[in-house]
């Protein structure tokens, strides 16, 4: 009788796996059907100049699903177009003469999608001279500033602009793809800007802000007195939310950061009491759908990182949050299998944009039926 049971309980466990697979297929499935129906002529997405940055997040999005590879017809012609797209003069990977604010974001995401491609041969001295690039956009003693400021080893939109966590976890994630070690200078200089983005008053963040929240959490930008976007209003607290505070986790590990960490603990606390897949947590309510899609695919990545399967949430209920992610996209998926957010900040009106982030978050989320 017992071995009955066990045999019945892992047919039914079995069943919802396939399931689950079978879910996760149809939902991939539409969404690239959906952009295969989107691209353009010279192989991008989007309109110009900003394609140049959507298609190495739409061809990252769908490599890294699985179910299509680099010698796809429509693949192909898109990793064509990012080819296009060098600069072998400047060493970036954002055109001709891009816009001096789109370079770090836009070579971040397209040497990314070269990685993902995983033609190391054809791909080696362009990743190699985006990543010498990269390194210049980083502020530390090449623009004066010493690892007492608070722009120090953060990255911006371009050399000249504040750095913020957004363009350094696209900076981080870029060198991590590109091979670089954690031991790397860059990432030791990024930790220092990273730690400092963190509501926690430690020995590596010292802002005058840093206890006044104290929760773990992660804002916007250490730099300038700190700012968040959970407000409009630049007088307002410094509340971390979700789509910083798992880039930064993730930027702290790809920069060495272990387990036993406080800085890690406290942002794992965070995110347990903030578990949710519905919004942006730590936005307010009116703004709770910003950036949503941007903090699914963050999201995702990170607690793959982290190795975490399951939470037991702030609710006190456990979730598995591969299975409640996609849940929530295919719930949000259109009709056509694109998915758009209604609260257009950010470019999140852009639907091959926010398609290509709901592929990236779906990557991480594959049932382990199909793996």
């Amino acid at each position: 009788m017992r071995r009955f049971c066990l045999s019945l309980i892992a047919a039914i466990s079995l069943a919802g796996s396939s399931r689950a697979a079978e879910g996760w297929d149809a939902v991939a499935d539409q969404a690239i059907s959906f952009l295969k129906s989107t691209q353009n002529p010279d192989g991008s997405w989007g309109a110009p100049p900003r394609n140049s940055g959507i298609t190495g997040i739409v061809v990252t999005g769908l490599l890294q699903t699985g179910k299509v590879t680099p010698e796809d017809p429509f693949v192909a012609k898109a990793l064509t177009y990012i080819e296009s797209l060098v600069n072998p003069k400047a060493g970036h990977i954002a055109g001709k003469d891009p816009a001096i604010g789109l370079q770090n974001y836009v070579t971040s995401v397209n040497l990314m999608a070269l990685q993902a491609a995983n033609k190391a041969d054809k791909y080696k001295a362009v990743i190699g001279d985006a990543v010498k690039f990269l390194r210049q956009l980083q502020w530390d003693d090449g623009e004066g500033k010493k690892d007492s400021d608070d722009f120090f080893g953060g990255a911006g939109y371009d050399s000249k602009s504040r750095p913020d966590l957004s363009n350094s976890q696209f900076f981080i994630d870029a060198l991590k793809a590109a091979g670089v070690s954690s031991d790397d200078p860059a990432l030791k200089k990024a930790l220092i800007f990273v730690s400092r983005c963190q509501n926690l008053k430690s020995e590596f963040n010292d802002r005058p802000w840093a206890g006044k929240i104290n929760d773990g959490s992660f804002i916007y930008s250490a730099a300038a007195g700190g700012q968040t976007k959970t407000s409009d209003d630049p007088n307002a607290p410094l509340n971390g939310y979700g789509s910083m505070t798992y880039a930064g986790i993730k930027s702290m590990i790809y920069c060495g950061v272990g387990k036993e960490d406080p800085r890690y603990k406290k942002a794992l606390e965070w995110i347990t009491a903030n578990y949710t897949v519905d919004a942006n947590p730590g936005m307010p309510k009116e703004l709770a759908s910003r950036g949503l899609y941007y903090y699914y695919h963050t999201m995702a990545k990170t607690l793959d990182v982290m190795g975490v399967e399951e939470f037991t949430a702030g609710d006190g209920k456990k979730h598995n949050w591969k299975a409640d992610l996609l849940d929530a996209l295919g719930k949000r998926q259109k009709k056509d299998g694109s998915w758009i957010n209604e609260t257009d900040r950010w470019m999140e009106g852009e639907p091959n944009l926010v398609s290509g982030y709901a592929l990236m978050a779906l990557s991480h989320c594959r049932p382990a039926a199909k793996k």
